[in-house]
């Protein structure tokens, strides 16, 4: 019955209306789930059960923190930025393009961070900005977020040349996108308007690309220097199992 609700929910809501509806969700929704099964490492909560999440027919149990509303990149991104980077503690320009709002207070009232958020249509973010055209100067940013983004743009190879222009030199970089390097290289189509005949070549409704096992090589195209690897390697499975991550997922970590 849950995955029946937010699947409707998912499929029928548009993306502003969403968010706000998900403040709501996160002060009601943890009182249902209290318990020990799982944990987000954003807030150290515990649950007896994560939400499902997804859209069409292909939502993934546990997915969806009820507490932060982190998936499962959000929770890997985190535990990459604490246990490897200095992240929390060095001062940084960050710029965060389609800000998660499991991320957005937290980075917003970082001492150490001067962040803005953009997005295109977001009424939680900063700046109203589409990414194939930055209203930045070059090698301003030591952080740039964009994650699950490049999959919707119109000329994606476009959009990672602006954020790496905007990258510092030596800043970091994380763009993650919905991965299937099963199929090879990626399919695309931006003319494509029917969404139901995106959801079945793209995997979602909104998306005009399914990216393949040149995602890394699309990266260096536009300037990126990039180290993509098995960040779910580095923890025990007990880890992987208790912060909900999905095992294989590749985190690129990007420079220039």
């Amino acid at each position: 019955m849950l995955s029946t609700v937010f699947r409707f929910i998912l499929n029928n809501v548009p993306r502003p209306i969403l968010i706000r509806m998900s403040y709501v969700s996160r002060k009601v929704m943890p009182i249902f789930l209290a318990g020990d099964t799982f944990t987000d490492p954003i807030d150290g909560r515990s649950f007896r059960k994560f939400l499902p999440y997804g859209y069409g027919n292909a939502q993934r149990p546990n997915a969806l923190s009820p507490s932060t509303n982190s998936l499962e990149r959000h929770r890997l991104m985190w535990l990459y930025l604490n246990r490897f980077t200095d992240f929390f503690t060095a001062p940084k320009k960050v710029l965060h393009v389609a800000p998660e709002q499991c991320f957005l207070d937290i980075f917003r009232n970082q001492k150490n961070l001067e962040y803005t958020t953009a997005d295109l249509g977001s009424p939680i973010a900063d700046v109203q900005m589409d990414i194939h055209d930055i209203p930045f100067e070059a090698d301003t940013f030591d952080v740039v977020f964009c994650n699950h983004v490049l999959e919707h743009v119109t000329d994606d190879a476009q959009c990672m040349r602006e954020l790496c222009r905007v990258l510092k030199p030596g800043g970091l970089a994380i763009m993650q996108v919905p991965h299937y390097p099963e199929i090879g290289p990626t399919i695309e189509d931006p003319t494509l308007e029917d969404p139901k005949e995106r959801e079945r070549l793209f995997g979602q409704y909104d998306h005009v690309r399914k990216y393949g096992n040149d995602y890394h090589l699309r990266l260096q195209a536009a300037g990126f220097l990039v180290t993509p690897f098995d960040y779910t390697k580095e923890f025990p499975k007990e880890e992987v199992e208790k912060y909900a991550l999905a095992k294989g997922e590749i985190l690129y970590v990007c420079t220039k």
